[in-house]
């Protein structure tokens, strides 16, 4: 999974369900003391689930995608 590391609001979300992600890759922004902050994928995989929508409010550690592997 790729967990949030700061709390803040999601602006966008790049990635939705079925989406093949390669280390390094996009999977949201997150808004953060008015700092826009890429959130990128750790490894590669295929996206089973997207837990975040854009204005969502996320805390520290909350899961934003779940890879199927």
């Amino acid at each position: 999974a790729v967990v949030a590391p700061l709390p803040g609001v999601v602006v966008s979300v790049s990635v939705e369900n079925g989406a093949t992600l390669a280390a390094g890759d996009e999977v949201c922004v997150i808004e953060a003391m008015k700092m826009k902050n890429v959130i990128r994928a750790a490894r590669g995989g295929v996206v089973a689930s997207v837990k975040v929508s854009n204005g969502q409010h996320v805390k520290h550690s909350d899961v934003l995608i779940e890879f199927a592997d």
